[in-house]
Order: C-alpha cells, then sequence, then structure tokens
C-alpha cells in the first residue's frame, strides 16, 4: 500500500508528452486572443480611464486567462506559467507595441501569480473558487508588475484603483470564466486524457 502511494503521486504531477503538446495547443490559441486584444482593448481602456484613472485596469483580465486556462486543463505543477508564456510569445512574436522582453516577461509574472494558487492547494483543487484565486492572483501580479515598468510614480489612490480593478478582471475573466471554458471543452469529450475531462463525465 505505501509503496503503491508513493509511486502514484509523482506521476500524477508528472508531465506527459500529451500535457505539453495541449498545453502549448491551448497557449498559441490564447495568443492569437491577445492578438487581437492588443487592439481592441484601447477603445474600452481609454472610456474606462477617463471615467476615474486606473479604472482600466478592468480591460486585464483577457491577457490572463491563458494561465488558469492550462492549469485547469494540464493539472500538473507549472502549466499556468508555461501556457501563460507561450500566449506572450505568439503576441510577441506577431508584434506589439510593448516589445518582446517586456511581453515575455509580464507573460511570466501573471503566470507565476495564478500558479501560486493552484501551488498552494497542492494541485488537488480544480473548482470555480479556485480558479477565481487564480485569476485574481494573475491580476494581482500582473497589475503590480504594471505599476513599476508603466505607471511608475503613479500616486496611491492611482495605484489602488488600478490594483482593485486588475484583481477583479482576473477574477471574473480569467478565473470564472475560464472554468466554464474548461468545463464546456470536457463536456465535448476533447479532454478525455485528461482528468479534467474524466471528472466532467462522471457528473
Amino acid at each position: 500500500m505505501t509503496a503503491a502511494v508513493s509511486t502514484r503521486r509523482p506521476s500524477r504531477l508528472r508531465w506527459r508528452v500529451v500535457d505539453i503538446v495541449v498545453a502549448a495547443v491551448l497557449g498559441v490559441a490564447a495568443g492569437l486572443v491577445f492578438l487581437a486584444w492588443n487592439l481592441g482593448y484601447q477603445v474600452p481602456g481609454s472610456i474606462l480611464e477617463a471615467a476615474l484613472p486606473g479604472l482600466q485596469g478592468l480591460v486585464n483580465g483577457v491577457w490572463l486567462f491563458a494561465g488558469v486556462l492550462g492549469a485547469l486543463i494540464i493539472r500538473k505543477p507549472g502549466a499556468a506559467i508555461f501556457t501563460e508564456l507561450v500566449a506572450a510569445v505568439v503576441s510577441a512574436l506577431v508584434g506589439n507595441q510593448w516589445g518582446s522582453f517586456l511581453t515575455f516577461e509580464a507573460g511570466i509574472v501573471q503566470g507565476l501569480g495564478a500558479e501560486l494558487v493552484f501551488l498552494a492547494f497542492l494541485y488537488r483543487r480544480w473548482t470555480l473558487p479556485v480558479a477565481v484565486l487564480a485569476g485574481a492572483g494573475a491580476g494581482l501580479f500582473g497589475a503590480v508588475n504594471d505599476l513599476f515598468l508603466w505607471y511608475p510614480g503613479s500616486g496611491p489612490a492611482f495605484a489602488s484603483i488600478y490594483l482593485v480593478s486588475s484583481v477583479v478582471s482576473g477574477a471574473v475573466i480569467a478565473g470564472g470564466l475560464s472554468w466554464v471554458l474548461a468545463r464546456a471543452l470536457a463536456r465535448t469529450g476533447a479532454l478525455s486524457r485528461f482528468a479534467a475531462g474524466r471528472e466532467s463525465a462522471r457528473v
């Protein structure tokens, strides 16, 4: 019994070839969404910023969903960082207004924010509340990163509003909507080789 448990736990967390392939595909697909949002965010972002400086953080959630979605499907250590980074690489290689290095850096930081939440639950809890917390974590890490790089010297009011807006956006879009999307994909049978797909089949 002890030997069986000791060998089962590492295999649950060990990456398979299919995990790498699917995580990469998810990252590329998310990167294409990022590319569209790199342009599409400007109108709503400008309106929100004009209404209340810092409120533009509400548009950030779209750039955060890759890591949460990847982790919910792959369920392995590093999945959130890997998927978010692949999406950032796609966005950077095609070209955006922020440059390659800062885009890569943002992807790592945002993915780390989600990753740490799943780690806190020992990669065993994949419920909606945990997904929402992971999205909020990505939003928090991403917002802090933005404040250092893009809004240096901003006042406490702006920083607070931007942080809260980003966390809310991350929780709702990257967290809640990614959980819904993962469940929808699982119901199609496309995730039958993953725990997420088998779990959905039992419901």
